[in-house]
């Protein structure tokens, strides 16, 4: 299995809001793309400098699967709008034996 990881940091300007909404439209790519298997999406609550402000944590049955994902439609209108409203990101992806 493969497991992609993303953190985000938002914008000040709207940030609670534009949270939520990535949160939701995240959320729905789950019915929407069949290679995805599983999705979580936080916003994360600790006060940290290091933190970031949400989480996604995806699963995929293989690399194929998520290379899908990444150039899929309904993957790409989130990412769009993500970048409007995000300031940093970090991803890590592996294989989970």
């Amino acid at each position: 299995m493969i497991v992609h990881i993303v953190m985000f940091k938002f914008k000040d300007e709207n940030k609670a809001l534009n949270m939520a909404k990535v949160q939701n439209k995240l959320i729905k790519l789950e019915s929407k793309i069949d290679g995805l298997r599983s999705m979580e999406v936080g916003i994360n609550f600790n006060e940290s400098d290091r933190a970031f402000d949400l989480s996604l944590y995806s699963t995929f049955e293989t690399q194929a699967d998520l290379k899908d994902y990444a150039v899929h439609e309904e993957h790409l209108n989130v990412v769009s709008f993500i970048k409007e409203v995000a300031t940093e990101t970090k991803v890590v992806d592996y294989i989970l034996e």
